[in-house]
């Protein structure tokens, strides 16, 4: 699966019939996916579409997604009050030998208050129908643009990670590959701390001895920590060429990096591992400051 930025924008709008809708999506870090709306009153009931919808396309990141309906000209319709036009009419029989018994005239009926009514005409329900089915058409388009957007800066973001990687990979081998690893040069450094230990043999006893000499001894080596540090190497590269959702468990073994890195800092008994330790404190970091945008 591609890999997905939790950044991007898109934009569709359309119309259908008199009405003319526009849809923006925008979308930020977050912890997981948290949909936020704005949606024109009245058409509240798109709610659980957009929820769903973006469930569909989305595992994590702070979306705002915004609804903007505007109607072109109005239809206009004209609704007779036929209670009103029945009454006048009833009027007209009573009073026809007093006035001019001439037939009404249309425009002697539009005179008259409370004949004629105009009002914006009402949407039918198949007409409705149709156009929220083109607007929610509209959302999903929207979203694929967005998703398509997260994919390319995912893609973006995929490259930079494995050029951290490598560059941990290589801080990783030159520490192993430093002089101070050999056997002999530990041996040698070892048997230096304990002549310094067994100075002051008289002032300690027997157990405490061999708990400084054990101390002594595990603080020599290395090699758990660049084991560990290969291992989770190996498990950032198969996440990142996997891809999909990956960014809380890279964002856990950038944690796991740290943690190796601050051990090997801290028992560095080398100029070169030292600085190769720092060197490798600060990629770490990088990697870590990217991941962040990961979904």
């Amino acid at each position: 699966m591609p890999l997905q930025s939790m950044t991007g924008f898109a934009r569709r709008e359309g119309s259908i019939g008199r009405y003319r809708w526009a849809w923006e999506l925008r979308s930020v870090n977050g912890k997981g996916l948290d949909l936020r709306l704005r949606l024109p009153q009245g058409l509240e009931r798109f709610e659980p579409d957009c929820r769903r919808l973006a469930a569909q396309y989305f595992a994590r990141g702070n979306l705002q997604v915004s609804l903007s309906l505007a109607s072109g000209e109005t239809a206009v319709e004209a609704v007779i009050n036929h209670e009103a036009l029945a009454a006048v009419m009833k009027l007209r029989e009573k009073i026809v030998d007093i006035v001019d018994p001439a037939p009404l005239r249309f425009d002697t009926l539009l005179s008259i208050r409370g004949i004629v009514d105009f009002r914006e005409a009402e949407e039918s329900e198949t007409e409705r129908e149709a156009r929220d089915a083109d607007i929610l058409a509209g959302l999903e388009q929207a979203l694929f643009d967005l998703k398509a957007m997260r994919e390319e800066e995912g893609s973006a973001l995929g490259r930079i990670l494995f050029a951290h990687m490598d560059q941990i990979e290589r801080l990783k081998a030159s520490i192993d590959r430093d002089p101070s690893r050999s056997p002999q040069a530990i041996a040698e450094r070892l048997a230096q701390q304990i002549a310094l230990v067994m100075e002051n043999a008289s002032s300690i006893d027997r157990e405490r001895l061999h708990a400084e000499v054990a101390l002594l001894a595990t603080k020599a080596d290395l090699k758990e920590e660049i084991d560990r540090l290969g291992a989770h190497i190996a498990a950032a590269r198969d996440l990142l060429t996997k891809g999909g959702p990956i960014g809380r468990k890279l964002d856990f073994l950038a944690q796991e990096f740290n943690r190796e890195s601050n051990t090997i800092c801290s028992k560095a008994n080398a100029a070169a591992v030292s600085a190769a330790g720092i060197e490798l404190k600060v990629v770490i970091d990088q990697f870590r400051e990217q991941v962040q945008n990961l979904e």
